[in-house]
């Protein structure tokens, strides 16, 4: 099992020992760190236990065991306070239909305690950043799918998230949409909040994540930056692993063979 190690660096979550099973073990003993102001992906197959492990982190699902701290708060013991900090974003945006995005933002902010004056300037930033500034006073029940997804990344950041947690952000995004959202993800990673995302787009996690993690059987199999994911490859004897210039689609594909084959 690996034990992240990341002395004198602030972390925004802390996981020890995480453990949720359904029909069999989905999160199995589960250890992750990641740092305050990291962008870091989240990787590995269908089952492997990412969805589980964010909606625990969200505070969505309880863990059978273990513990999560998210910027320092106990998120067992006090799951309100850490809501407080965390924002979650799934591939399926749930926003209520009735509503124009500037009347959405004015809600969700007026449920976190947002000031007004404060809650309608982050709306308007973040609705001119995610390309919603025409369609601000449109109902939401005519947008498209790509529209509505970059509604509730607004909402999710509009009481400004330390963490912000994001389960396949970018599916069914047109190539536009996408950049959109990736820039503003970029932008609050440089401004100090920490981003955590799962992606089957590989491309995405190899130019945007400062780190990445590949997770299978409900573990932790390999964590680092690309060229130490691509270390760890060769080290378990992968022949793609072995090639300096070896894509992040090889190295997981390599990584993700090993405990496949083993088990």
């Amino acid at each position: 099992m690996l034990q992240p190690v990341l002395p004198d660096l602030p972390l925004a979550l802390d996981i020890r020992g995480l453990v949720k099973s359904f029909d069999r073990p989905a999160v199995d003993y589960l250890d992750l760190a990641v740092r305050e102001g990291e962008f870091y992906a989240l990787l590995g197959p269908n089952g492997a236990g990412k969805t589980t492990t964010l909606r625990m982190i969200a505070g969505l699902m309880r863990p059978d065991a273990g513990s999560i701290r998210v910027v320092g708060i106990d998120a067992l013991a006090d799951p309100v306070a850490a809501k407080r900090v965390t924002a979650w974003i799934s591939d399926e945006p749930m926003i209520y239909d009735k509503l124009t995005p500037e009347e959405y933002l004015e809600f969700v902010a007026g449920l976190w305690g947002v000031e007004p004056a404060l809650a309608e300037a982050r709306a308007h930033k973040l609705l001119s950043w995610l390309g919603l500034g025409p369609h601000a006073r449109e109902r939401c029940e005519t947008f498209s799918k790509g529209m509505r997804q970059k509604v509730a990344l607004a909402g999710a950041l509009v009481h400004e998230p330390r963490l912000i947690i994001l389960d396949e952000p970018l599916t069914g995004l047109d190539a536009g949409s996408a950049r959109q959202v990736k820039s503003v993800l970029r932008e609050r990673a440089q401004a100090g909040a920490t981003v955590i995302m799962t992606t089957h787009i590989l491309e995405v996690a190899e130019r945007m994540a400062d780190r990445i993690g590949v997770i299978t059987h409900g573990k932790l199999i390999a964590e680092g930056t690309l060229e130490e994911l691509r270390r760890q490859a060769g080290n378990a004897g992968n022949a793609a692993g072995d090639a300096s210039g070896a894509t992040l689609e090889d190295t997981f594909l390599a990584l993700v063979a090993e405990p496949a084959e083993a088990a």
